[in-house]
């Protein structure tokens, strides 16, 4: 016997498991959330001063060729060359041209009224003494000029010369580039362990509420990892391992230690010609063991000295029968290492490099011709020179499509020509 009220129960049963039951063929999947756009990464705030008229001091030991190197890149005689130690004692001042083929091939181009290269100031530094961080030979005076400049071409004696003294009585480049690296590292251990002291002493009330008390902590904590770098690490502070927060403070202190070296080793002219020289591969090594990655460039004062003395024509006919230069290069290293670059402006009047730091945006790169293109900036026309070399002339890279305009985020990259629009 069937009971009806079972049946319509089970009935019912089956009717309410349909109408609620969820297929696999419907049933909603998990909604995926869209992947994270990885972060931009921070932009790395380079060390030393925020400017675009950075200099670069010639530093070393006395005798070792400083003043004669200077005379030579800069075509004058203004360095006091002599065989003494201390003929320099005011620094001496030099603008040198920045060779560039690029700037070469535009002025072919376009045959201006008016041609204006790229330029790196040049101050020629008395020579430095062991103890000069302690004010012998006139230290402190000569030290205040290398805190004065930007970056250092330090000049390493490598030859031998009987009539030509050494202040330390014999030639020895490793002894010497010890001297002035520990002489540098010691008036910065002195000027870090005053400023620190300066701020512990305004610090010992700060609180942790306010902005400004954590901003001072901070800023301590900085410059107790400034001093151990100098001390413990045995490292020059350009070499430390630093966050942009750190920069900023490392930058305020205008350290010796922080400033770039590009090494250059002044050698006899038959060594240069022959590229061969027994302290070389020495002072390679300790480059690469105290400050890895910093440029040596080999080159010769008296080649430098007897080809300054000669005409375009005649350099040229020597430099095909003998060595070459190196004073372009040396020039070019040193632009590099302040992290300058430049861009072109192009026309008939005038063909003209102008000198910005790497990273530089477009506004303030036009700043730099006028501080009204800055401040009433509304876009660049910009050009690689690549392109322009490619195609031939302006109105073929526009036709190819490969004249952009920028605005304000624009990053400038070394070698663009660009052409500035600002508002009234």
């Amino acid at each position: 016997m069937i009971d009806r009220f079972g049946c319509r129960r089970s009935l019912l049963y089956h009717h309410l498991t349909r109408l609620f039951s969820v297929s696999p063929v419907t049933q909603a999947k998990p909604r995926k959330m869209p992947p994270k756009k990885a972060s931009a990464q921070e932009k790395k705030v380079l060390l030393g001063r925020p400017s675009n008229n950075l200099k670069i001091g010639i530093v070393g030991l006395p005798n070792v060729g400083k003043s004669s190197f200077f005379n030579a890149l800069s075509n004058t005689d203004l360095g006091k060359a002599a065989n003494f130690p201390y003929a320099t004692i005011n620094p001496e001042e030099a603008r040198i041209p920045v060779p560039d083929t690029r700037f070469e091939w535009l002025c072919d181009l376009y045959k201006p009224a008016s041609r204006v290269p790229a330029f790196l100031t040049c101050i020629d530094i008395a020579g430095l003494t062991a103890g000069a961080s302690t004010g012998a030979g006139l230290g402190n005076a000569f030290l205040s000029h290398v805190r004065a400049v930007d970056g250092i071409f330090q000049v390493v004696r490598a030859f031998d010369d009987a009539e030509v003294i050494h202040v330390e009585g014999d030639v020895d480049p490793l002894r010497d580039m010890e001297i002035i690296q520990t002489e540098l590292r010691l008036k910065d251990i002195e000027w870090v362990e005053k400023h620190l002291e300066g701020l512990k002493r305004t610090g010992r009330s700060l609180g942790n509420n306010s902005l400004a008390d954590k901003a001072r902590k901070e800023e301590i904590a900085t410059i107790e990892k400034v001093l151990k770098t100098l001390t413990v690490d045995s490292k020059d502070v350009r070499k430390g391992d630093w966050t942009n927060k750190e920069i900023e403070v490392v930058n305020g202190l205008s350290l010796l230690t922080a400033k770039p070296i590009t090494y250059l080793v002044n050698l006899s002219e038959t060594d240069y010609t022959r590229k061969k020289n027994k302290w070389l591969p020495k002072i390679k090594g300790w480059i690469d063991t105290n400050n890895p990655g910093d440029p040596l460039i080999p080159f010769s004062v008296s080649l430098e000295e007897r080809l300054s003395a000669l005409s375009d024509e005649e350099k040229a006919a020597a430099q095909k029968e003998g060595a070459q230069s190196a004073l372009g290069k040396i020039t070019q290293a040193g632009y590099a290492s302040l992290d300058l670059i430049r861009y072109f402006t192009c026309g008939p009047d005038e063909v003209r490099a102008w000198t910005i730091r790497r990273g530089t945006k477009a506004p303030q790169a036009a700043g730099v011709i006028h501080s009204d293109f800055e401040n009433k900036f509304v876009c660049g026309e910009i050009m690689t020179f690549d392109d322009l070399k490619e195609h031939g002339s302006e109105a073929a890279v526009k036709a190819g499509g490969k004249l952009r305009q920028q605005g304000k985020p624009y990053e400038m990259v070394d070698g663009d020509i660009a052409y500035w629009k600002s508002g009234a």
